[in-house]
């Protein structure tokens, strides 16, 4: 398999159902955003983060990372032709009851929050606020797609990347107090 194949040379990609359509297209932003999340998930996993919360958090992203190439397929798959099948291309409600149990699990050791928070911190606990406003970028283009074009994708994938951003958010938190460092409040 090649990695250029020209096709999309004057603008146009396809989606899964073989439609083609402007690289501009809704749902090539949508899906575009998901995988730049993606992306910058990598790259925190790729950093130095805390030892005592490595492993866990390490684990955690690499099932988020599989679950937003879910998300990226459903968002490509505008006639639902992704076969029933392949499961890996979905999201269960136990995948959002997961990003709520880590939500909880992060955020037990945490002092209480009192006041906004101005992202930074370590450079991990940075990336994942980087990497929470992307996630809310990604969920405000899903949820325009979703006012023009009814089904594009199941409720759960919102409703997943709502929840995403919020452990995000924990994360960045978590993986700052691990490491010694302090939050700077608004």
């Amino acid at each position: 398999m090649r990695i250029y194949t020209k096709t999309g040379d004057g603008g146009e990609t396809g989606l899964f159902d073989g439609t083609r359509v402007s690289k501009s297209d809704a749902r090539v932003d949508a899906y575009g955003d998901v995988d730049e999340l993606n992306g910058w998930l990598g790259l925190v996993r790729a950093s130095p983060l805390p030892a005592a919360l490595a492993p866990r958090v390490n684990e955690m992203l690499a099932k988020i990372q599989r679950d937003l190439f879910a998300v990226g397929a459903q968002l490509a798959d505008p006639r639902h032709k992704i076969a029933a099948r392949v499961d890996k291309a979905l999201l269960f409600e136990a995948d959002i009851t997961a990003l709520e149990h880590w939500i909880d699990e992060m955020e037990a050791p945490l002092p209480p929050l009192r006041r906004f928070l101005l992202p930074g911190g370590s450079v991990p606990g940075a990336m994942l606020h980087v990497a929470r406003t992307v996630c809310r970028r990604a969920e405000r283009r899903i949820v325009s797609l979703v006012e023009h074009e009814k089904d594009a994708v199941e409720p759960a994938v919102i409703v997943y990347i709502n929840r995403l951003s919020d452990l995000l958010f924990t994360l960045a938190r978590a993986v700052n107090h691990a490491g010694g460092t302090p939050e700077t409040e608004w």
